[in-house]
């Protein structure tokens, strides 16, 4: 790059990241020039300074030294395992916490204007912004990060999701390797990103196993404890009834948990059964729950770091982060009995 060239052509504003890869310097160098601080040379500082001079750099608008984290709604068990990661950076960064809620459609548009009044240093949002929302951000010069998308986003949105695809496909495998033919999945909802990367998991085991995926065997249903309860009786309710279930999330496999003993089956004996998300209840099942351990607050805190550091004019390596899943095998599962293998 011509570094004698100024950057007129160069897509969005003039960051201290591009002030500080042009001059040859740390980010923190051009920090301390910008605010006045001591610790640079008297050449450096001159050199930054014509750097910030020719590219026409300016400061980001005068933001509140707050993390606004945005929910659609606080009711869900999720909102504390998202709520202590945030928590845990912004307290690193001596930066405040604000928690918000807003809901969809007519009411959300008044909640955004809102929050970009309240101007917060950037905004980590678990409700799925609309594209209007994304723009009345970005012209308030608000960086955001979308937490756990549910729909696929523009490529220039920045995110931090989980390995769905994987967790759904090492939840079937070891089903698989206990011996199960006959696995059964309660999917979520067609239209949210997650629980269809989960149902590719699990037809990737299933298929890559050489076993059918039967269509009577795959039920999509909301990710609650009543819709996970109503499509295992379905599934148990068949004369050929699968050995295994595979739920979509915890709340389903609870419901799955409700459908079995109404049924007089019991767990794992009669019925081996994974959840995804590894909520901490699930651990005081009865049986404790095998389930698919979703990092939510190692993916709330890589969230706002990536958010902060947008804050910050940084440009980051990545847009989107993807933290990895593993499964956590407790005592609902076992090999099927010999009249089910």
């Amino acid at each position: 790059m011509d570094v004698d060239t100024p950057r007129s052509n160069a897509r969005g504003p003039v960051t201290i990241a591009y002030i500080a890869q042009s001059g040859g310097v740390s980010i923190p160098t051009v920090s301390k020039v910008l605010n006045g601080k001591k610790g640079v040379s008297d050449e450096t500082r001159a050199r930054i300074e014509e750097l910030i001079n020719r590219y026409g750099y300016r400061r980001p608008p005068n933001r509140s030294n707050v993390v606004e984290l945005v929910f659609r709604e606080l009711e869900s068990m999720w909102a504390v395992e998202i709520i202590r990661g945030v928590e845990r950076v912004a307290r690193k960064n001596r930066v405040g916490l604000m928690v918000s809620e807003f809901g969809l459609h007519d009411t959300a548009a008044a909640s955004m204007d809102d929050t970009v009044e309240r101007r917060p240093r950037c905004v980590l949002s678990v409700a799925q912004l609309s594209d209007e929302e994304r723009d009345q951000l970005r012209a308030k010069g608000i960086p955001f990060v979308v937490f756990d998308p549910t729909t696929d986003l523009p490529d220039d949105v920045p995110f931090v999701g989980a390995t769905n695809w994987r967790g759904g496909r090492s939840a079937t495998q070891h089903l698989i390797e206990l011996g199960h033919r006959r696995i059964a999945m309660i999917s979520g909802p067609d239209d949210v990103l997650c629980a269809r990367a989960r149902l590719a998991g699990y037809r990737t085991a299933m298929q890559a196993a050489g076993l059918t995926v039967a269509p009577d065997l795959v039920i999509g249903a909301p990710f609650t404890h009543e819709d996970g309860y109503a499509a295992a009786c379905t599934l148990l309710a068949r004369p050929d009834r699968p050995s295994a279930i595979f739920a979509g999330n915890d709340l389903q496999a609870l419901g799955v948990y409700r459908a079995a003993r109404v049924a007089g089956l019991r767990i794992p004996r009669d019925l081996s059964v994974v959840g995804f998300d590894d909520l901490p209840i699930v651990a005081w099942a009865d049986p404790p729950l095998t389930t698919v351990h979703q990092p939510l607050t190692e993916m709330a805190m890589a969230a706002t770091e990536l958010a902060l550091a947008l804050g910050r004019g940084e440009e980051p390596a990545q847009v989107g982060v993807e933290i990895a899943t593993t499964l956590t095998v407790r005592d609902s599962t076992a090999a099927p009995g010999p009249d089910l293998a």
